[in-house]
């Protein structure tokens, strides 16, 4: 086997697949890599009887991080199965952005003192309202409207 191929998944993406398939608590804290820019956690807690992991019944808004794990003053990137999120923490404000950079689609870091960096090309966004500051991007993150329920951070539709 040369070095070019591609031996397949890794062990950790495999546990990672069976964790999120069980909906174990805390399971996706687990399954970045080395390769995978994405900080944080995906849906902790039981998931309501109906419907599939980090949606209520009738598929309407779906809990992403528990608020415990987004650091105030700063912030978390979370996988969700439409795309990547930004969730900043300021108190008890929490928002929320596209982590997709506009200038090429990579998905940015998470907020290192008040900055969203993207590691491709240097732009940077304020984690306050995701605007643009530098960098090659023309415009700011997508704001993606949030609320706190309990300990969840929930993505409204």
């Amino acid at each position: 086997m040369s070095t070019d191929e591609n031996p397949g998944p890794s062990r950790r993406s495999i546990l990672c697949g069976v964790l999120v398939a069980l909906a174990v608590p805390g399971g996706l804290a687990a399954c970045g890599d080395a390769s995978t820019p994405t900080t944080g956690g995906g849906s902790t807690g039981a998931t309501p009887s109906g419907s599939s992991p980090g949606t209520t019944p009738g598929g309407a808004a779906r809990g992403v991080v528990a608020l415990s794990d987004v650091p105030d003053g700063g912030g978390v990137v979370v996988e969700t199965p439409d795309k990547p999120l930004v969730i900043t923490r300021s108190g008890n404000t929490v928002q929320a952005f596209d982590a997709t950079c506009p200038h090429a689609g990579t998905t940015v870091g998470a907020p290192v003192n008040g900055v969203i960096t993207c590691p491709n090309h240097g732009s940077t966004f304020t984690a306050s309202d995701g605007a643009r500051t530098g960098g090659p991007a023309t415009t700011g993150l997508k704001t993606v409207q949030v609320k706190v329920e309990g300990d969840q951070v929930i993505v409204l539709p």
